[in-house]
């Protein structure tokens, strides 16, 4: 990191300042009291080289004795002949420069008192460098070139230079958020030219919103620099294979990222499709969609599809292969028996077991029950817990690993259990510190991070962490150091972010946040939020602008404390997130903060612009009372677009909700969920768990069923019954 060089000004200008600081002190030792009395003309006698005043002559004269102050002068009234006090007309010129108390610059000293004496006004003298300077160095900001916008691709880099000029310009000090980069020892912005230029190497999308400069002691005079990060576009198209019958309808779907938004194209077997589209052929959700009414034989072929911006382009290819049921072919076989039957299920963990659900039909594909043996060891899936009558399953967290493994929970076993996807069997049991009750899985670093409570006071909780989930046979957890964890947050990955380097640690009752290394397991600083009173319960995190969104710990409930928001830039904390209380959720492309406000009774939407704009956006009115999960639905009628589904952990609403326009169905009548009391693990009684990036169908569980939605029709597709505590779910599957 560059430091501020010396700045001093010339030769000149310091004798100058040294020139007032020796006329002050002469003026101190040489007069006294009538030292600011009138100057009069002096006369040197030849006779003994005394210098005697030259007056009036007569001892007489009103003013002799007179003393009037400093900036006045005494004269004699031409009406009354009294001595009076007034302004003096004008000083004896002399450049010795003084600041004064009102922030002006001055000649010489006179020329401050005498114009205090004007104004009326107390006026002193300020012996500031920093005055001084402001008034010898000048400088300017053309008005055009107040704000100043930069774009920039990812990955390259860029360079910021401050329109700020002048003789004797300062050093340039950088501020982002408000917090001074110049002095921070940050990586990606390691340098500061000698013209005062703000150099960021390899830029992303978390370096992108305003940057500030100035002068060093004019921070008056500014410039503001806007920087939009620019992204090619990323695409992945679904399915890579389909086999469809003829006379079936078919759809190929292609999800882009990207800033801009891209725009898609098709093209069939390397032919533009746009001409070609009719009832039978039609473009959805800006193209996003491909649908085919009804296939015939020669729909067969590849269609690629193209994401195009300012900065980029990418394609891939999903492939159509229409073929009656006699006629199977390799593609068919391996679409139909392995794509439907293994993956693109929901995994719900219930009271007698595991529960594998197709969603389309309903269909439950198999259940493992919990007299099950795993096959490492033989024993007993759920075997009986102590204090648990009757015997039956405990679970609390469960993730999808790669689509070969489940992870889950079994809090009262001290274990988790790892399912294979392609068997479709528990195949191992891995120990860990007891009660584990919450996993996240690190796609970045193929890990599953393991809390653990401890016991049910939560008294000794720890972090632990399973590397290389996804490979091998054998998994075992390793220890962190961190002691008394409250909670722990992994940033998600996405299209366009697809490696997370840190993650936080919250340690009970302490108001701060610690940055972990993913990679070594270790602390790399600590970020204080004592200053805010902020004890973190929860966080979210969005790429764009690298903003951090903590919910704090209320003090009390009357009055719940604002959501802070972190730097991810500077590592700092930036202030509170307006009066937005609650716990914060953030959609996958990382535009919309979307926060349960249970005080309010609200729903509170914020935008976050590709120029770091962060803006409140809609506040939505819901009759859930107290949300418990909610969860992003692609939207299925416009690209790059999202909606919103949220239970409710007091009743049986479950209400959809548009963020574009903030529109919003509530449908009821889902039955009652788990009490609150009787789920233990976490806020969430009532979970809601989607079926991934292209999936339109969503679960919820009520105490004793398990409803399937429709995200496409915002609604209710079917129910299943007896499954009792279904709250862990999963879904697996590439959408």
């Amino acid at each position: 990191m560059g430091q501020l060089g010396v700045w001093a000004l010339p030769a000149l200008l310091g004798a100058a300042f040294c020139l007032a600081e020796g006329w002050r002190s002469a003026d101190t030792a040489n007069n006294t009291g009538d030292a600011y009395q009138p100057l009069q003309p002096l006369l040197k006698t030849e006779a003994n080289g005394r210098i005697d005043r030259l007056s009036h002559g007569l001892d007489g004269d009103p003013c002799r004795k007179r003393y009037c102050g400093r900036g006045r002068q005494c004269v004699v009234s031409e009406v009354t002949g009294q001595a009076e006090c007034r302004c003096q007309e004008k000083c004896h010129s002399s450049f010795v420069p003084v600041c004064g108390s009102d922030g002006k610059f001055y000649e010489n000293h006179c020329e401050v008192y005498r114009t205090s004496c004007l104004q009326k006004r107390r006026i002193f003298i300020i012996h500031s460098k920093d005055c001084f300077f402001k008034e010898v160095v000048q400088i300017t900001l053309p008005e055009d070139k107040r704000v100043s916008i930069t774009t920039v691709t990812v990955g390259l880099s860029t360079v910021l230079s401050c329109a700020i000029q002048g003789t004797l310009r300062p050093p340039i000090i950088w501020k982002r958020n408000s917090i001074i980069l110049n002095f921070l020892d940050l990586e990606d912005i390691n340098d500061f030219g000698d013209d005062g230029s703000l150099y960021i190497t390899k830029v992303t999308t978390i370096h992108m919103g305003n940057y500030s400069c100035h002068a060093y002691g004019y921070e008056e005079l500014s410039q503001t620099h806007v920087l939009q990060v620019n992204v090619p576009p990323v695409i992945l198209v679904y399915p890579e294979t389909q086999a469809q019958e003829p006379g079936v309808a078919a759809s190929l779907y292609c999800h882009a990222d990207g800033i801009p938004n891209p725009k898609i194209t098709w093209l069939k077997n390397g032919m533009d499709l746009q001409p070609r589209i009719s009832k039978q052929l039609s473009l959805l959700a800006n193209g996003s969609e491909l649908h085919v009414n009804s296939v015939r034989y020669e729909d067969t072929g590849a269609y690629t599809c193209i994401a195009k911006n300012e900065v980029g382009v990418d394609e891939d290819i999903s492939s159509l292969f229409v073929e009656d049921s006699a006629r199977k072919t390799l593609a068919n076989i391996l679409w139909r028996e392995e794509g439907l039957s293994v993956g693109n299920m929901f995994y719900v963990f219930s009271d007698e077991g595991i529960t594998i659900l197709q969603p389309g039909e309903c269909e439950i594909r198999r259940q493992i029950k919990r007299t099950e043996r795993i096959v490492a060891s033989y024993e007993e899936m759920c075997p009986k817990s102590e204090g648990i009558l009757p015997q039956r399953c405990v679970w609390s967290s469960a993730v999808s690993v790669r689509d070969r493994y489940v992870y889950v929970t079994q809090p009262l076993q001290k274990r988790l259990l790892v399912i294979d996807i392609q068997a479709q069997k528990v195949v191992q049991a891995v120990d860990t510190d007891p009660v584990p009750v919450k996993l996240f899985y690190d796609k970045s670093h193929d890990q599953v991070w393991v809390l653990s409570w401890g016991d049910l006071q939560r008294s000794h909780s720890t972090l632990q962490v399973i590397s290389q989930a996804s490979v091998g046979e054998t998994h075992r957890v390793v220890r962190t150091q961190f002691q008394r964890v409250d909670n722990f947050f992994l940033p998600p990955t996405n299209l366009i972010i697809t490696h997370v380097r840190f993650g936080f640690v919250f340690l009970k009752s302490e108001p701060a946040v610690h940055k972990i290394d993913l990679e070594t397991f270790r602390r790399v600083k600590s970020i204080s939020l004592k200053n805010y009173s902020c004890v973190p319960v929860s966080m979210a995190y969005t790429h764009l602008s690298g903003y951090y969104f903590i919910q704090c710990q209320s003090r009390n409930r009357t009055t719940p404390t604002p959501q802070l928001i972190i730097d991810s830039v500077t590592d700092t904390v930036i202030g509170y997130n307006m009066d937005v209380t609650g716990q914060p959720y953030v959609s996958p492309d990382g535009r919309y903060i979307v926060t349960p406000d249970d005080q309010s009774g609200k729903i509170r939407i914020q935008t976050l612009s590709f120029q770091g704009e962060l803006n409140l956006t809609w506040e939505l009115d819901t009759p859930l009372q107290q949300v418990s999960d909610l969860v992003f639905q692609h939207s299925f009628t416009e690209s790059n677009q999202y909606s919103v589904v949220a239970t409710s952990a007091q009743g049986t609403d479950l209400m959809f909700s548009d963020l574009s326009s903030g529109q919003r169905e509530v449908f009821g009548n889902l039955k009652e969920p788990l009490p609150p009391l009787s789920w233990p693990w976490s806020g969430a009684n009532r979970v809601v768990v989607s079926s991934g990036l292209f999936g339109q169908y969503l679960v919820t569980p009520s105490a004793e069923s398990l409803f399937v939605l429709n995200g496409k029709q915002s609604g209710l597709h079917c129910e299943v019954s007896d499954i009792k505590r279904g709250n862990t779910v999963v879904w697996v599957g590439e959408v």
